[in-house]
């Protein structure tokens, strides 16, 4: 039996604990057939070393996000403190297109073909090996296929719905 069958947990309240709950900002980007995609998210953990092997959880809701499940690839781009406004412009504030949000970063390959930041703190290139749909979200588990080492930096963190460095 499930507790939400019981007892519905209120959504603000649920929102409220979260906010409470510190997470590296990240960058989970794709691309397929030209079409380049990008989200800033805090929803994103190891999962193995072996394989290395980490997931992402994205929204369905926002149809643009079909792109990561079509794929197959994604990198996953750890966020330093100087990384604000790249990850303000990837979560969809000033309404900048795809290219102006690119443009604010520097961007080449590893071994996916997808987008990896130059100067993260730590980018992990990935193979999608599954996937799982739970509420609004899919949740795609990656096998990582390369990784970059960046600049040992602060962290870009949220908490407590703001921006902090660690």
């Amino acid at each position: 039996m499930s507790l939400s069958s019981e007892q519905p947990m209120d959504p603000v309240l649920y929102r409220e604990a979260m906010s409470r709950y510190a997470g590296h900002v990240q960058l989970v980007v794709t691309e397929l057939g030209g079409v380049r995609r990008g989200v800033t998210i805090t929803a994103a953990c190891s999962v193995s070393d072996k394989p290395p092997s980490l997931l992402v959880c994205l929204n369905n809701t926002n149809e643009k996000n079909a792109v990561f499940f079509e794929s197959g690839r994604f990198s996953l781009n750890c966020l330093s403190a100087d990384h604000q406004e790249l990850a303000n412009g990837f979560a969809g504030f000033g309404g900048l297109s795809t290219d102006e949000r690119f443009a604010l970063g520097r961007w080449d390959t590893l071994v996916t073909g997808v987008p990896v930041l130059t100067d993260a703190i730590a980018s992990f290139d990935c193979f999608v090996t599954d996937s799982k749909v739970t509420a609004s979200h899919t949740v795609l588990f990656g096998e990582v296929a390369a990784i970059r080492l960046g600049p040992q930096a602060p962290a870009l963190i949220y908490l407590d719905r703001g921006y902090r460095a660690l």
